[in-house]
């Protein structure tokens, strides 16, 4: 009888082993197919990818896939990501994690304590870890005007600025879209974001110009980065309309806005952060980091 038993339970791990074996071995074919469906990249652009879009796959998974597919970043992850980055050779192009998120942010004076005591703690080990930035929000308005909103916003970032230039890490603050997005946010228009970077002053302190959600709020989008690059210190891309893939099911010419970013000479990263629409999110995340290679 223990023999039976014995045999049975030997078949069990037998049987366990192989299924182990048979996952591992799937996951690394699929792997090996997206290294060989992936062309060699120019090297023009540094591709990066915002991993909340692709939230059903394990990370370390994730970063397996993205390497594969010729990226150097995963970002939008918090400083304790960084030894799963450093496994697969990535970096982290955005580091988030600040208090309060996108709705309550810098431009309400109140907040500025909790946001400067999380830039003081995360900003060493970004720089130890070599990220190159740290994204922050202005907040929403909620009936703040926009003239105030500049002046707190700077004023807690005159603060941050100071810590981001000694650990040569730049705060960026991301541009949103409120028409349909993110309602009544404050920093969502690029005017507005570059009068915010010239009062501020800091080599250290840039934008983040997602492109999907500047399109809706107000186009034009090629010239608005050949006139302001110099603020710009990321980008994001998103198909428009619905944030899906940025093929010829959307309004934007990617190919072209990639070449506007090259030629001001940008050497930062740009990040797909689009929510894939097809099955296969890897196979949609492939195509458009070789339709933004250009």
């Amino acid at each position: 009888m223990r023999k039976n038993i014995s045999r049975r339970s030997a078949l069990r791990k037998i049987a366990s082993g192989a299924a182990a074996v048979a996952v591992a071995g799937n996951l690394s074919r699929r792997l090996n197919a997206a290294e060989e469906a992936a062309p060699r990249l120019k090297g023009r652009i540094n591709h990066s990818v915002c991993k909340w879009c692709y939230d059903k796959i394990p990370l370390e998974e994730f970063c397996a896939a993205a390497k594969q597919i010729g990226l150097q970043s995963v970002e939008l992850l918090n400083v304790g990501d960084f030894p799963t980055l450093k496994k697969y050779g990535l970096t982290c192009a955005v580091v988030s994690g600040v208090p309060g998120g996108i709705n309550s942010g810098l431009n309400r004076l109140e907040n500025h304590d909790k946001i400067v005591e999380f830039m003081e703690r995360t900003l060493p080990a970004v720089a130890e870890f070599g990220a190159p930035n740290v994204i922050c929000f202005s907040g929403n308005r909620k009936g703040l005007d926009d003239e105030k909103g500049l002046e707190n916003c700077a004023v807690g970032l005159k603060r941050i600025a100071p810590l981001a230039e000694r650990h040569k890490v730049t705060v960026i603050m991301e541009l949103l879209n409120s028409k349909r997005s993110h309602k009544d946010y404050q920093c969502d228009l690029s005017k507005w974001g570059v009068e915010l970077v010239r009062r501020v002053g800091s080599e250290r302190f840039k934008l983040l110009y997602d492109i999907f959600h500047m399109q809706i709020m107000e186009g034009d989008v090629c010239d608005t980065i050949k006139e302001n690059y110099q603020c710009f210190g990321h980008y994001h891309t998103g198909g428009v309309p619905g944030r899906g893939e940025i093929d010829d099911t959307q309004e934007l010419n990617y190919p072209r806005i990639m070449r506007t970013i090259v030629e001001t000479g940008f050497k930062g990263f740009v990040a797909q952060e689009f929510v894939p629409k097809r099955p296969d999110a890897l196979a949609s995340l492939r195509q458009s980091v070789q339709i933004c290679d250009v």
